[in-house]
């Protein structure tokens, strides 16, 4: 695993993970908002933080339709092949890209899915926005993609945000709409890594009454407001 760090290389206490890989979709509203509360946790911990992918477009496909690496261009997938190529210069530039592209769509309301969007952020960052052709044009981006997509569905993976660690287990989310800050980020982490002492503990879930919906619908205004595609609602497996 490899990723960004920073501050005490401890992961937020003795016993604590000091590495996770992350896979994310930038398609993905629950998603972004957990990165934004695992970069919390890295800023305040040191947590190194390894970005893979997962792609939503291929595990909600429905029979008869073109894989994502099928088609010409492909929303999220095209914006993680963006990210692969991004990481193969530094892992610092895809985390920046994700930071980028999901702010425009999650709380910009903008098109990160679109070329010539995508174009226009690359170029805020300072980077090349000839980068879009160029991932698009090599087909082995689109093999990472798939790659590290496959490697959570091995495990039974079946969405994001899903958190690996370096003992080879898997946790799917945490899912929220307020990513905690500061000393809070971090008793998150805390109880988050605290299932791993729990290998056949599955699931702990929340419901939702109607003033949690109206609070994710409020959350999300912008991300419904730029998608381009119908989100596929499904219950956990």
């Amino acid at each position: 695993m490899s990723g960004t760090t920073s501050g005490p290389r401890d992961g937020g206490g003795a016993g604590l993970p000091v590495a996770v890989d992350f896979h994310f979709d930038i398609m993905c509203p629950y998603a972004y908002q957990t990165s934004l509360w695992i970069r919390n946790v890295r800023a305040e911990t040191g947590l190194a933080v390894g970005w893979r992918f997962f792609s939503l477009e291929e595990i909600n496909r429905t029979e008869g339709k073109k894989h994502p690496w099928e088609r010409e261009w492909s929303y999220g997938w095209s914006m993680m092949r963006i990210g692969a190529l991004l990481r193969r210069q530094d892992m610092d530039l895809l985390d920046r890209w994700y930071a980028v592209a999901g702010r425009a769509l999650h709380v910009e309301g903008r098109k990160p899915h679109r070329p010539e969007v995508a174009e226009d952020l690359l170029a805020g960052m300072g980077l090349d926005p000839a980068l879009v052709h160029r991932a698009i044009e090599d087909p082995t981006t689109g093999d990472e993609v798939r790659t590290e997509h496959d490697l959570v569905v091995g495990k039974g993976g079946f969405g994001v945000p899903t958190l690996v660690f370096d003992d080879g287990q898997a946790l799917f989310g945490p899912v929220l709409i307020d990513p905690p800050e500061g000393a809070a980020a971090v008793r998150l982490w805390e109880v988050v890594a605290g299932w791993l002492e729990f290998p056949h503990v599955y699931e702990v879930q929340r419901p939702k009454g109607a003033a949690d919906v109206d609070a994710i619908a409020s959350a999300f205004a912008a991300y419904f407001d730029a998608r381009d595609w119908v989100s596929v609602q499904r219950p956990t497996p």
